[in-house]
């Protein structure tokens, strides 16, 4: 198999870095946690002049109509400069409201999605409902020509800053996805950070009117989530090769006994560890965006081993780096602090490492022990 990338995808990957490096530095990243509450309308703006906001719409929509390859090395290169905007969220939405939603509910919302001007986040997860996407006790029903969304939704991504929210609800007994705008009446959201320095907010819907997108939801929100998954692997990615790159350059430079602390066999030792789980998580990585559109069962079971393999690279990587650089690595000044944050949170993002354990155990029951 070819694992090498097209020149436009290369040249993709090159534009997506050049951004990072040069407009979105430490210091603007700091500022936008501290002064806009983890959330740039500027930044996210710049995202979408570069095309990454349509990079799942059709050009009959403004977008771009590219694939999932593409996805994951925008979300890569992102992920290298830990950037606080939710293009994950944008890339899961539009490709929902791509494959599910009928003509009416794509011109409405996927042209303003791909220009950056509309910003459309998920609102699936709910009280005591863990990382079970069957979990779901929202209610919607018809109101004239439209319908009402009843329900509270839990840690919503960038929810303080939404234009609009794709929410799971019960509509005549099975689970149908609506797009409810930010601005609706009946809609409260109460915004507030996170431990990696985005924000995430509570969504109360109170008879708010929506936009019917799917009557299917359940596997149009597998679908999402899925992808969003997928997403996270890429990102996560990102952010391992960058620590990797900052602890191994931390290693050459800090010396003692005189000597660089890189010559110590035993932290080399260290960083090859480091760098064998970083390869697996890009590895995995590949493997979760080759399985984005295949089948559900398949594409759920390679998703939860992506998703725990991911996880236990995420871990190792993160608590190797703050270890080997000592008390500075736990510092709100140095950015290695910043990066642990952001894989920690990410192992606990769209099922942790125990659910998706418990997920390959669950789809392997016809197949486990010694004789198949």
């Amino acid at each position: 198999m070819d694992f090498n990338f097209s020149d436009d995808q290369e040249q993709l990957r090159d534009a997506v870095v050049r951004w990072v490096d040069k407009a979105y530095d430490f210091e603007r990243r700091r500022s936008i946690v501290r002064e806009q509450g983890g959330f740039s309308a500027e930044a996210y703006q710049q995202i979408a002049e570069l095309g990454l906001c349509g990079l799942l719409i059709s050009g009959e929509h403004g977008g771009m109509d590219m694939g999932p390859v593409e996805a994951m090395i925008a979300m890569e290169a992102m992920g290298s400069g830990l950037v606080l905007e939710p293009l994950a969220q944008t890339l899961m939405c539009s490709a929902v409201v791509q494959a599910y939603g009928d003509d009416q509910v794509k011109a409405a919302w996927l042209p303003h999605m791909a220009d950056g001007s509309a910003l459309m986040v998920l609102a699936h997860q709910e009280r005591g409902g863990r990382y079970k996407l069957s979990h779901c006790s929202s209610s919607a029903q018809a109101s004239g020509d439209g319908y009402t969304v009843t329900g509270a939704k839990h840690v919503v991504a960038a929810g303080a800053h939404a234009d609009a929210f794709l929410v799971n609800a019960q509509l005549n007994g099975r689970v149908a996805l609506f797009v409810v705008r930010a601005d609706a009446a009946g809609v409260k959201r109460a915004g507030y950070g996170t431990q990696d320095g985005s924000s995430a907010a509570e969504v109360w819907l109170d008879g708010a009117a929506a936009s019917l997108v799917t009557t299917d939801g359940q596997a149009a929100l597998e679908h999402a989530v899925d992808l969003g998954i997928a997403l996270l692997a890429a990102q996560g990615v990102g952010i391992m090769d960058k620590t990797l790159a900052i602890t191994a350059e931390y290693l050459n430079t800090r010396k003692q006994f005189g000597v660089a602390i890189s010559s110590f066999q035993a932290l080399r030792h260290r960083l090859a560890d480091m760098k064998m789980s970083l390869e697996l998580a890009r590895s995995m990585s590949y493997y979760a965006t080759l399985k984005v559109n295949a089948p559900t069962d398949e594409r759920r079971m390679a998703m939860a081993r992506a998703k725990y393999q991911l996880g236990q690279s995420m871990r190792h990587v993160g608590q190797q780096a703050v270890q080997l650089h000592g008390g500075i690595g736990v510092t709100d000044e140095y950015i290695v602090s910043h990066y642990f944050k952001a894989l920690t949170q990410m192992e606990m993002s769209l099922g942790d490492s125990n659910h998706h354990l418990g997920e390959v155990s669950e789809r392997m029951q016809d197949t486990a022990g010694v004789f198949v």
